[in-house]
């Protein structure tokens, strides 16, 4: 039990601190209207800025968040009937005692003296209870310090010398997102924070890197080159996947397999998520199944012309089980594998079971797209692929440890730009994005979703997204669904409508345990230096070497 000494110690301003305002109104559900004291400059407060509300009648503090900022009057004459503004003493007491400042406060934790940590508001304090700015020890308080499963990523506004650090186990536990409207920092914020995760420990993570973001060096708009999440872990932490060697040398980047997908491997679950972009209908779709089927392993060959097939397309045709249009419509449309170089005839290599094994060991993969991040069809088409199969052994190992025959699978986290290709609310029930998303960790899989729409992403998707980092979104759809499920959205759409086009974001749900507008940590020497990163010239090769022999390549 804290002492009521300890607790003023630990929490909220002293008393013989003025206070910024006042209770004079509000409800739980629509936040506190607090009356703002006339000596203090209201043009200080921002929302998304943290108070304190000390009980008047309890030792209780209540921790709010400002939604919202109002100019009042307590005659309403005033509209009508300014001052005049070259008498400063007229001035003065309509300052003082006519024209006020109002804030609207979302109450979000509190804490007494019976309590060792903050918890749920249930209560609200009573009228006149005093109002104070948040110190840094309030919020240290709330957010805790960070540790190995606490990892920082920004300081509150104003508020520089604090840290913010999210709750990584609880990160991990469900599905996530970092939404924002392009150029606002979420390829950085996402950076940041699955370098936490991996310095954790707490879950290995396949990263479709679609845009090269994420494995190796990155420039931003002005030029400037920051450090991948393989050169920040040289250690053998991280290893990078390319389907485009080419591109991935030319960048420097160090490699550790190239992906070669084998023609044989593909089914038509793999392509059945492309038909919108590869304009298959519904029937043409439908067929690829029968096909499959009726052609064998090598039926996209055969398909492509690579293999000699013109008997048994024929007989398909004439025996009325396909109808010509269609099986011609199909072999136009697949056109498209001869384009892609990952692509190649036959089985391909046993890329999955290798990938698997890196994660299974703890290893973090990033697969580098190269050019063909610029194609979408190719993105969905190699992300589907992998992770079908991947969560596929996942869901064999987690049975065989329910048995007792096998170990617990590494938790995994999936990391996949351009969310709402998968998640599409027509196909996200059939996908398995979806999947995963509903299954909240079961076979010890979860997501990690970055996008800019997510008003594209499936409702019942949304629902189910633990903890949301959203920077800047200004489409009403958008931020709506950012929302969406979430107890008190109404009284922060004000808050995300007001960041800083670069970073700033909003952090909400089940990582910390308020929502929380932050300054982004700087992803920059400080930041490699707070991971630990040293000397890469040997080490690098050393891990390689260490990975080599441990996946025997």
């Amino acid at each position: 039990m804290i002492e009521r000494s300890e607790l003023e110690d630990i929490l909220g301003p002293r008393v013989d601190e003025a206070p910024l305002g006042i209770v004079v109104g509000g409800s739980l559900s629509s936040g506190l209207q607090i009356k703002i004291d006339p000596r203090f400059s209201m043009e200080k407060l921002a929302v998304g800025r943290y108070v304190v509300i000390r009980g008047r009648q309890t030792s209780r503090r209540f921790f709010g968040i400002v939604t919202d900022i109002a100019l009042d009057a307590t005659n309403p004459d005033l509209v009508r009937r300014p001052p005049d503004l070259s008498e400063d003493f007229v001035l003065e007491v309509y300052s003082s005692e006519v024209a006020i400042g109002t804030l609207n406060v979302s109450l979000m934790l509190m804490l007494d003296e019976e309590q060792s940590e903050p918890r749920p508001v249930k209560t609200i304090p009573s009228h006149f209870s005093p109002t104070y700015e948040a110190s840094a020890q309030d919020v240290e308080c709330v957010f805790g310090e960070e540790d190995e499963t606490h990892f920082y990523v920004g300081t509150p506004l104003d508020m520089e010398q604090v840290q913010v650090n999210i709750d990584l186990a609880r990160f991990v536990e469900r599905s996530s997102g970092v939404f924002g409207k392009s150029g606002t920092g979420k390829s950085f914020i996402t950076r940041t924070v699955l370098t936490g995760i991996i310095k954790s420990g707490l879950a290995a993570t396949l990263i479709f890197d679609m845009h090269n973001d994420y494995g190796w060096a990155v420039k931003d708009e002005t030029g400037r080159e920051f450090k991948g999440l393989r050169q920040l872990f040289p250690d053998g932490r991280v290893s990078v996947v390319t389907l485009d060697e080419d591109t991935s040398r030319a960048r420097g980047s160090k490699i550790d397999r190239v992906l070669k997908i084998g023609y044989e491997q593909i089914e038509p679950e793999d392509v059945e998520m492309l038909s919108g972009l590869l304009g298959l209908s519904d029937v043409q779709t439908g067929a690829l199944y029968y096909l499959r089927r009726t052609l064998g392993p090598s039926w996209i060959a055969k398909l492509l012309e690579i293999e000699k097939a013109d008997e048994e397309l024929q007989n398909l045709i004439e025996s009325g089980r396909i109808v010509a249009g269609t099986l011609g419509a199909i072999q136009r449309k697949f056109e498209f594998f001869h384009r892609m170089g990952f692509l190649v005839p036959g089985r391909g290599d046993d890329a999955v079971e290798d990938i698997f094994l890196r994660l299974s060991n703890g290893t973090n993969v990033v697969l580098e797209f190269g050019n063909y991040g610029n194609t979408m069809a190719a993105y969905i088409l190699v992300a589907n692929y992998l992770t079908r199969r991947i969560h596929g052994r996942y869901v064999r190992q987690k049975n065989l440890a329910s048995g007792g025959k096998a170990d617990e699978p590494k938790p995994l986290v999936i990391v996949i730009e351009e969310a709402h290709k998968f998640l599409d609310p027509k196909i996200a029930s059939h996908t398995i994005f979806g999947v995963i998303a509903r299954e909240l960790r079961k076979y010890n899989v979860t997501l990690l979703i970055v996008d800019q729409r997510p008003s594209g992403i499936d409702d019942e998707v949304m629902s189910q997204i633990g903890t949301r980092v959203t920077c800047l979104l200004d489409n009403e759809a958008d931020i709506r669904a950012v929302f969406s499920g979430v107890s008190g959205a109404s009284t922060l759409r004000e808050v995300l409508a007001r960041l800083d086009t670069r970073q700033q974001a909003l952090i909400l749900g089940h990582a910390v345990p308020m929502p929380v507008v932050i300054r982004t940590r700087d992803y920059d020497q400080s930041f490699y230096a707070a991971i630990g990163v040293t000397d890469e010239s040997n080490l690098d090769d050393r891990a390689k070497m260490g990975i080599d022999s441990l996946y025997g390549e």
